[in-house]
């Protein structure tokens, strides 16, 4: 009988009551065998089609009528047909048509392909209903529920009551009435626009203009945008300038070789501190030898040491010596009183002295206020600290008697515009002094020889 039922399964056109099983199950004609209590076995060799298709049919259900046939009433699926409609709302159909003059009521296919056609509603977006410290605020607005049950105030709201409001509302002028044919007339194709401060403007818009801050006017330098080159710069200048620009550049490398030389200065080693041959000997030598002046001192500590511990014993005054002490310190006060008094009376003869002496005072502290105004002025054009870096300025551009040009055609282009530029910008304090950043490479170059270059060496 399982021969015949094997001869049955193998020809075509056969249909078993099971379903159809994997052919990778069969090996040789033979189902293979399969070890169930392994997990990865599961779902490799569990015939789960009937589920499946359980679970599609319960989803095409609730896709196309919102939810199982099962569960729906017998109104909901079926109607009664009563037939054909009345005469008279036959009738009504050709002149709805008429009216809408032969345009059907049938919708677009673009609109019914945009339709939803599944009863089942999009999933809700938990993110979008989430509010930070939501259960916070539900407690408080409980809270303040039970309170205004009871009729109590919050705080808060008391403070809100209790503070006395401000009439900041801009009290509009009375607006002339528009058939008045005296009234000015505003132009709005004008050239020449409404300022804010304009009383049109107050009058319509109910908004005073706003105070510009007096510090927004005011440059962060005095100095030009553009700096014209002194005139030893130019392709064909003077003896007298161009020797003039020489001495300012060669002032400029004077003061840059000085620096140098100070910070060499600073770093450099003194002789005497080098190490010499005597000095390695004695530090080699140093405690192995005793010396003789170590021996002779240690007596002398000892009896410094013994001085020293012995206890000092003051004399108590008597109370004569007291009488006397407090005495002269009576009669010193007397005469300090006394010298007082007397200092005081002979500043009455020089009150034209010390007249003389405040106006000297007042000279020069208005000569100090002056000085400090000029200086401060003088800062107003120097570039200052905005960065962590000091603002260096560029090199002076600046070429030899030999090398000037005697006509514009022979003379060749030196430095930047971009450069100057930017070192300009920074001179005005617009932005910070700045240096191009350093390329770090973050990984080894490894250096490998080829093969081919291995071959020929």
């Amino acid at each position: 009988s399982r021969r015949l039922r094997r001869m049955a399964a193998s020809q075509p056109g056969f249909l078993t009551l099971k379903p159809s099983s994997d052919p990778t199950d069969l090996v040789g004609g033979r189902r293979k065998r399969v070890n169930k209590n392994k997990k990865k076995n599961w779902n490799k060799f569990s015939d789960i089609t009937d589920v499946e298709e359980f679970l599609e049919d319960v989803r095409h259900q609730e896709r196309t009528t919102g939810g199982l046939l099962s569960e729906k009433s017998d109104d909901s699926l079926f109607f009664v047909d009563l037939g054909q409609t009345d005469k008279a709302e036959q009738n009504a159909e050709p002149d709805e048509g008429k009216k809408r003059k032969g345009k059907s009521t049938r919708p677009l296919r673009i609109d019914l392909i945009l339709q939803g056609d599944s009863f089942i509603p999009p999933p809700k977006d938990v993110l979008a209903y989430q509010k930070p410290n939501a259960k916070k605020l539900r407690r408080i607005a409980q809270k303040a529920e039970q309170l205004a049950a009871k009729g109590v105030v919050p705080r808060a709201q008391k403070k809100l009551l209790n503070r006395r409001l401000a009439d900041r509302t801009v009290k509009k002028a009375v607006a002339e009435a528009n058939n008045n044919p005296d009234r000015d007339y505003y132009d709005m194709w004008a050239q020449k626009s409404k300022s804010p401060a304009d009383p049109w403007c107050v009058l319509q818009t109910g908004k005073q203009q706003v105070k510009r801050p007096k510090k927004l006017n005011q440059k962060p330098s005095a100095l030009p945008a553009v700096e014209v080159i002194a005139p030893g710069g130019s392709y064909n200048p003077d003896f007298l300038s161009h020797q003039a620009l020489l001495q300012e550049a060669h002032e400029v490398e004077v003061k840059k070789k000085k620096q140098e030389d100070k910070l060499e200065k600073q770093l450099a080693v003194n002789r005497e501190d080098k190490a010499t041959a005597e000095t390695a000997l004695r530090e080699e030598v140093e405690g192995l030898i005793e010396d003789e002046e170590d021996e002779e001192t240690s007596p002398n500590k000892e009896d410094e040491e013994a001085s020293g511990a012995a206890i000092t014993v003051t004399e108590k005054k008597t109370e004569r010596q007291r009488k006397k002490e407090k005495a002269e310190k009576r009669k010193e006060q007397q005469q300090l009183s006394v010298k007082r008094q007397t200092v005081q009376q002979q500043q009455l003869f020089q009150l034209r002295s010390i007249k003389a002496a405040i106006k000297q005072q007042e000279q020069q502290a208005k000569k100090r206020w002056s000085k400090r105004k000029e200086k401060q002025e003088a800062q107003k054009a120097q570039p200052r600290r905005l960065g962590k870096l000091k603002f260096q300025a560029p090199d002076l551009e600046v070429q030899l008697r030999d090398e000037l040009a005697g006509s514009l055609r022979q003379l060749k282009p030196e430095g930047s515009i971009l450069k100057d530029r930017f070192k300009s910008l920074q001179k005005r304090n617009l932005i910070e002094p700045r240096e191009r950043a350093k390329f770090r490479r973050k990984l080894k170059v490894k250096y490998v020889e080829k093969r081919a270059f291995k071959e020929i060496t």
